[in-house]
């Protein structure tokens, strides 16, 4: 891997995107209660945004599975099961993580209510997930470059792997600062008593309580999956360095997009939307550089 990149963008990139991270945390960190007073406003379209924008970040894990898949059976035979199980996996992970998340405004959508309606409804809100997914494996196989199965398997395993890690870091950091979300403040006589920077940590204060859970947003670990997209792209057959970046370009307009929606939505505040991108930001850079490192890039 070229030591000058990151997540096959250049390393002027990467530094951008830490200082835009640490310029908000700062900001946040003096004006993060009056920002949402300013911004925050419950609208439908923020509503529908919230429930779905996810889904964008969370093709990036079926499209794994599909660089494992390839790639591993490029190494041979003895593979294939393997090479079918990652592949299994990487879709199940995004049927999983948006159902889990966002499973409760699909099922409304098809009319289930839980101990009144026929389970059939629900399983058909769980094969909803399912179809909105089935065309990333099927698409992403035909497009990789199998030239080089190393560069595959490790583009593949980078992603799958740090996605885990960001979103287990990202759970465990909520129940270490235990933050009260703005939303939660807003249903109290004076929001502004009770409202703690980030800094003012109570570890556990949060148990299952979601009220507690602002710092950092998880959010934002989902949509910060996103900047793992050019090195996807350098994947295919048809890479080059200006797609990488057009790429990276989405993936800072949909990070910019979804932060927004996060504070709008009463859910978080600058520093968490911040805090939130950076760490699953460097989780993303350092998993991706050790897995592709001494890798020779397929020409």
């Amino acid at each position: 891997m070229n030591r000058k990149t990151v997540m096959a963008v250049p390393m002027a990139c990467f530094w951008a995107v830490v200082a835009a991270c640490l310029l908000g945390i700062v900001i946040g960190s003096f004006c993060d209660f009056s920002i949402n007073v300013a911004l925050a406003n419950k609208t439908g379209l923020g509503a529908f945004f919230a429930t779905y924008g996810s889904y964008f970040s969370y093709c990036l894990y079926p499209a794994a599975g599909a660089c494992l898949f390839v790639g591993l059976r490029k190494k041979g035979e003895r593979f294939h099961m393997l090479a079918w199980t990652l592949l299994i996996l990487g879709f199940f992970m995004a049927v999983y993580y948006s159902n889990s998340y966002n499973g409760k405004a699909v099922r409304a959508l098809f009319g289930y209510v839980a101990g009144e309606s026929s389970p059939l409804l629900s399983v058909i809100s769980w094969l909803f997930w399912v179809v909105l997914y089935a065309w990333v494996p099927l698409v992403t196989v035909r497009v990789l470059d199998d030239s080089n199965p190393d560069k595959l398997i490790a583009v593949g395993a980078a992603i799958l792997v740090a996605g885990i890690a960001a979103d287990n870091v990202n759970l465990w950091l909520k129940q270490v600062a235990s933050r009260p979300r703005y939303k939660y403040l807003i249903t109290l006589d004076d929001p502004k008593s009770q409202f703690r920077n980030w800094w003012q940590m109570v570890p556990n204060l949060a148990g299952s309580d979601d009220s507690f859970k602002s710092w950092p947003s998880g959010n934002m670990t989902i949509a910060s999956m996103m900047f793992s997209l050019p090195m996807l792209a350098d994947a295919t057959k048809k890479r080059s360095e200006a797609r990488n970046l057009r790429c990276f370009i989405v993936a800072c307009v949909f990070v910019l997009i979804y932060g927004y929606n996060r504070i709008h939505m009463t859910n978080h505040f600058l520093s968490d939307v911040c805090f939130g991108t950076l760490i699953t930001y460097l989780i993303y850079s350092a998993v991706s550089v050790a897995f592709m490192k001494g890798l020779i890039k397929a020409e």
